[in-house]
């Protein structure tokens, strides 16, 4: 124990003292430099003095060559213990006369012209001197220089006690601090585990107490932590619920990893096996007629999708969207119910109607020319009408009613999803008070000044507020909500508990990372040898071809123009990769009805086409552009076989075509080229991060890409994979599902308190 307290100690000494250490190898040559100023000029000052003491009779005694009265003048003046010499000379430069203890390496000393303050200084075998001349002047004619020979010893002796105080003092400092602050440290120190240990007996007595509330249950009651802790006690809550749930994950049998038995679980010991609805625009599965007069079922091309539908297949329930498809009216029944996913039904998708023009004004017009382009900084101006918020006004309604028709108790677990959506909240608590409401925001959050842009947005504030929890990709973006809110609305917010209470409730505001389902093996998906040599005989392409990758939207903010130029610019620096690499655009065509896109789709089309006249020759083409959807496995197979990833969104949310290339990758090869603006580029840092906006610097990462030796991309990609692994979409949809029912378990308990303190009232009545 004692030795611990050393160490302890000696972490706080030991710095202190290398500083106070190096304070004083800069100060003490400073001080010395000060002093010896000083000293110069109060002996410069001494010898002219003195020298005009001397004057009146020299000027008497020279010309008459007095030499007795002289030396008697001279003997007289150093019997001055500082004044070492006396010596005249005459103008021819002549030492004339002087004292016995002149030295004879001086002579006819003259001031130097340059030196500056330590001119008169001379260094002798009997130790520093200093010198001064004063000419000697009779009837406005010199007689010649008068020459003082000062002792500077004493300087050298007051220095050295000086530095000794000054040592002797920083020590005794060094000390007394060293000790407050150790002191100090380790009651700080006790006060800090004190209140740990408070907050971690609070948390287990009150999961303890709440797992099987009784009337008689005691009500922990916990001093509050010092102002210093609040920061870490959020943090430190949210750890205590992730080790409950492994320990209790471990007592049920299952593994450390978060899987849907896991987030089942949780549902069923957390959640009391509430129910779990499901809130977005886009459907996870769309039919549509064929040209022969089938129906196919499709996958969006959507991360909101394909991170939603892992959790709803896991936790059941009911996915209310917009029915889109051709033929989604035909396969649903009466309620407007569709059994998903059709292979293997395990949760439900109930479809909403929607009229072309709530359609146009809903989501084409306030969704994403409104809201989609305020958000996303990709230098596209927004476009507001009042018609297109009558209509999104109109739908949030739609998809609430919805909601409430669709709650079989009133409390489900709602999971509201995206900027579709920003009513729909406030809509469902008013009628549903005690339900638990997650909305996850997809996109970015614009910072407060920006945000202001919007007519309405105070109305949307109002409307996300209803939320249970709010959550956002990254902190960055959270901090802008919390900036926001507290801008343009009269609320109270607890920065270190990210919480804010509005209109006397309360929402916690959250960053959780989204990410992907980690895919099983699939005994029908090829090896990546399989996949490389199909890829490349289906474009057409020898075996050793380099290929490189990108699956998008259609979509101004994913930086498919600059990842063309990045391309072009590549093949300018490197010729030799002319004929030797194919880059692949996957780009799902995406809201074609705006001019916007459309402008935007016109002009992808026509910088492809420029490039590979460029730079193509006979069937090769650098650029192969294929502006359609596909499927899951169609993307797998382009991952595997691709030696190069580009992501390079101008300002995105997460981007999870990021994550589902890296677990694509069993071989543990391949490299990711990653935009900074991605909320991705917080997590994958062994990816190459790019500025998309320099091209120069993405075309030297694709080069890298391309040539960069197996060994480190193994070392790169295993690290990607463990991380995206580990944190897969399971453990993003169980941390919200954890801070809910701590929300909820919370406002159980103090409804216990308020009922305690009723009765008691009443008692005392």
């Amino acid at each position: 124990m004692i030795l611990r307290s050393l160490r302890m100690s000696l972490r706080f000494i030991l710095p202190l003292a290398l500083v106070l250490g190096l304070f004083a190898y800069i100060v003490v040559p400073l001080l010395d430099n000060i002093t010896l100023r000083w000293y110069v000029r109060d002996l410069d000052s001494r010898a002219e003095l003195l020298a005009g003491t001397l004057r009146p009779s020299l000027t008497e005694y020279l010309p008459a060559k007095d030499t007795a009265r002289i030396d008697d003048l001279f003997q007289g003046a150093t019997r001055d213990e500082r004044l070492i010499a006396l010596g005249f000379c005459d103008n021819a430069g002549k030492l004339v006369y002087k004292t016995a203890q002149f030295p004879a390496s001086i002579g006819c000393w003259t001031t130097p012209t340059s030196g500056g303050l330590y001119k008169s200084l001379a260094q002798l075998p009997q130790g520093q001197v200093h010198l001064s001349e004063t000419p000697v002047m009779s009837d406005a004619q010199q007689l010649g220089r008068l020459v003082l020979v000062q002792d500077m010893s004493f300087v050298e002796r007051r220095n050295t006690d000086t530095k000794r105080f000054i040592f002797a003092f920083l020590a005794v400092l060094a000390v007394l601090i060293s000790l407050m602050t150790v002191f100090v440290a380790h009651l700080s120190w006790r006060g800090w585990l004190a209140a740990v240990k408070d907050v971690l007996r609070g948390e287990l007595l009150s999961k303890k107490n709440v797992a099987a509330p009784t009337d008689a249950t005691p009500v922990p009651i916990i001093a509050p932590a010092p102002a210093e802790m609040q920061p870490l006690i959020g943090d430190l809550r949210e750890l205590l619920q992730e080790y409950h749930l492994e320990r209790q994950g471990e007592n049920n049998g299952w593994t450390s990893e978060w899987t849907p038995e896991k987030l089942r679980g949780l549902l069923e010991a957390d959640l009391a096996g509430d129910q779990v609805l499901v809130v977005s625009n886009r459907e996870p599965y769309i039919h549509t007629k064929t040209e022969e007069g089938g129906i196919k079922v499709q996958r969006p091309a959507s991360g909101l999708v394909t991170a939603v539908e892992a959790v709803m297949r896991a936790c059941s329930g009911t996915w209310i969207a917009h029915g889109a498809g051709s033929a989604d009216r035909e396969t649903v029944d009466k309620l407007d119910h569709v059994p998903v996913p059709p292979d293997n039904p395990s949760y439900t998708l109930r479809r909403v109607w929607l009229t072309e023009e709530e359609e146009q004004g809903y989501y084409y017009g306030f969704a994403n020319e409104g809201m989609w382009p305020l958000c996303h900084i990709a230098h596209v101006r927004p476009v507001f009408r009042s018609s297109d918020w009558d209509q999104y006004v109109k739908v949030n309604r739609r998809f609430a009613d919805a909601v409430i028709a669709e709650a079989k108790t009133d409390n489900p677990v709602v999971l509201v999803q995206d900027y579709h959506f920003a009513l729909l909240p406030r809509m469902v608590r008013e009628a549903l008070p005690k339900a638990t409401i997650i909305t996850f925001w997809h996109i970015p959050w614009p910072n407060s000044e920006s945000f202001g842009i919007c007519p309405w947005r105070e109305e949307i504030l109002d409307g996300l507020l209803g939320s249970t929890i709010l959550g956002f990709h990254t902190p960055f973006h959270r901090k802008n909500f919390l900036e926001t809110v507290d801008r343009y609305l009269e609320t109270r917010i607890e920065p270190e508990a990210s919480t804010i209470s509005y209109g006397g409730e309360m929402t916690q505001v959250e960053d959780y990372p989204i990410s992907i389902a980690w895919p099983d093996e699939d005994p029908n998906l090829p090896d990546v040898a399989t996949c490389r040599a199909e890829i490349r005989a289906a474009i057409g392409v020898p075996a050793d071809h380099l290929l490189g990758i990108g699956v998008d939207r259609l979509d101004y903010t994913k930086g498919i123009v600059e990842r063309f130029q990045a391309v072009e610019r590549m093949l300018e620096q490197q010729p030799g990769m002319v004929g030797h690499f194919t880059f692949i655009q996957i780009a799902a065509p995406s809201r074609a009805s705006l001019d916007e896109y459309q402008s935007f789709d016109t002009r992808v089309r026509k910088m492809v086409e420029r490039i590979n006249r460029r730079f193509g020759s006979g069937d090769y083409v650098p650029i192969l552009l294929k502006a359609e959807h596909h499927g899951q496995d169609a993307l797998q197979r382009f991952f595997r076989a691709s030696e190069v990833c580009m992501v390079t969104s101008l300002h995105d949310g997460m981007n999870l075509v990021a994550k589902e290339f890296i677990a694509a990758r069993e071989d543990e090869m391949g490299v990711l080229v990653l935009s900074q603006f991605t909320g991705a580029a917080r997590e994958l840092h062994e990816a190459l991060i790019i500025n998309p906006y320099h091209i120069e610097q993405g075309a030297e990462a694709l080069y890298r890409g391309l040539v960069m030796p197996p060994v480190e991309q193994r070392e790169r990609m295993k690290s990607m994979r463990a991380r995206v692994k580990h944190f897969n979409v399971y453990r993003w949809a169980g941390r919200m599902l954890l801070d809910a029912s701590r929300l909820r378990q919370r406002d159980k308990v103090m409804t216990k308190i308020d009922a305690h303190r009723r009765l008691s009232r009443r008692k005392g009545v």
